[in-house]
């Protein structure tokens, strides 16, 4: 059901009663009963040590959690003059339509600054509501998004994939294009919920990468505040994030349809002013199965191994039989195949109208095998020098854009051809 407002009538209600505030934080929640607490507790303390004379609302958006989420939101005591909403959101269910409630209640309030942060953090402090929020309050910017120290290991769909994409199409250097936590206007809101997606799967899949791309193409003034350390619920790459990997995956190509227009011809990126603290900190480590990981790649080249064949490059499908045939230890997909996979797959994905998610599902073991290339390459660095090889990266991605706009057209008339001469059999 397409609802015209994700706020329920109590929710509504509430939001009256207190008329207006300063501040909105918003906290998206589904089944986070063991870390939503800490996370209100910082919340509150971060408004009560940095924002004490502004009249603040918590909200906490949650997806109808099945286990005690709600309930343990609703008994922790916050600070003083704050006020503190628990709602269930209405519409489909995902973060789009939580972070889309936030959106109206910080309209309805008529805040002057919001905070979005996730809510299953374990490493939040009260100094991130204040990174976050200054840029905001005091600097005049519209949209706050975050730069975390993160193990190497983590983010692996960041490092990989969307900084790396986001930066050479849009220019910006954007470093957490999806993480999770960051801060708008008032105005930035207005124009977020004016927008059509709340009923599609942008909403539902990729809604912080929309944000970011939005902010972007909206010419929002954008800023990025340093947080520090970044734990949350870790996962290893090798279990868990391929629908993660094809949900946002599919959102990115998505909007390269749609902002063509925008990021055409861009040939550079820019750096955008950041806030915060400035030391990197070396973040817990985390394990991962890198032979599982390998293993995933080769299943899929054999499964998919006809599809790459017609659909990439030679150079390309040269570079995925030969690391095939590689070892555990010598296991590499280089950096500049790594490009091309990817800048082909996204024109593929753009002159195909039909099946694109099997396009997305066949590429899954691909983004397996350029992360256990990653791993090995990394082995032996921190996670601050494999910070600096995630930069090198994203400017070759930058450099060999042209590639991208010479595939993207390439493919785009083929496609055409191909219609055109199947039209021409059917009359």
């Amino acid at each position: 059901m397409d609802y015209d407002t994700a706020l329920r009538p109590y929710t509504a209600k509430r939001l009256e009663e207190i008329e207006w505030a300063d501040i909105l934080v918003g906290i998206p929640s589904y089944n986070n009963e063991k870390t939503i607490a800490h996370v209100i507790q910082m919340v509150s303390h971060g408004l009560y040590q940095h924002f004490r004379n502004k009249r603040c609302v918590i909200l906490v958006a949650d997806g109808g959690s099945t286990d005690d989420t709600r309930e343990v939101a609703k008994e922790f005591e916050i600070k003083p003059w704050q006020e503190k909403i628990i709602s269930i959101y209405r519409g489909q269910a995902g973060k789009g339509t939580a972070l889309r409630s936030i959106f109206e209640a910080a309209v309805r309030l008529n805040v002057k600054g919001c905070v979005v942060v996730d809510s299953d953090l374990r490493s939040i402090t009260s100094d991130w509501i204040k990174y976050l929020l200054e840029p905001i309050l005091e600097y005049g910017y519209q949209f706050v998004a975050p730069i975390y120290s993160r193990h190497k290991y983590d983010g692996t769909i960041t490092n990989n994939v969307v900084y790396n994409l986001t930066r050479a199409l849009y220019g910006k250097r954007i470093r957490q294009p999806i993480g999770g936590d960051f801060a708008f206007s008032l105005d930035a809101a207005e124009a977020y919920i004016k927008e059509n997606v709340w009923t599609t799967d942008v909403a539902r899949y990729g809604i912080d990468i929309w944000m970011t791309t939005q902010a972007i193409i909206k010419g929002l003034k954008i800023a990025q505040a340093r947080l520090g350390v970044k734990i949350h619920d870790a996962k290893d790459p090798s279990e868990s994030l391929g629908p993660m990997f094809r949900q946002v995956i599919g959102t990115l190509f998505t909007l390269m349809e749609q902002n063509e227009w925008y990021w055409r011809n861009i040939k550079e990126s820019v750096a955008v002013e950041t806030f915060g603290r400035n030391e990197f900190i070396e973040p817990e480590p985390i394990s991962v199965n890198l032979e599982r990981m390998i293993e995933k790649f080769r299943f899929g080249v054999k499964q998919f191994g006809p599809l790459y064949r017609q659909i990439f490059s030679q150079e390309c499908v040269k570079e995925i039989e030969t690391a095939r045939k590689l070892s555990v230890k010598r296991f590499s997909i280089s950096l500049y195949a790594w490009i091309l996979i990817l800048y082909e797959l996204a024109a593929t994905f753009h002159s195909w109208k039909f099946n694109r998610m099997k396009l997305i599902e066949m590429m899954t073991p691909l983004y397996y095998g350029r992360v256990a290339a990653f791993i090995n390459q990394t082995k032996k660095m921190s996670s601050w020098e494999a910070e600096r090889l995630v930069e090198e990266q994203a400017v070759e991605f930058e450099e060999n854009k042209d590639y991208l706009v010479s595939i993207w057209d390439k493919k785009k008339a083929e496609s055409e051809e191909i219609n055109h001469h199947l039209k021409r059999i059917t009359i």
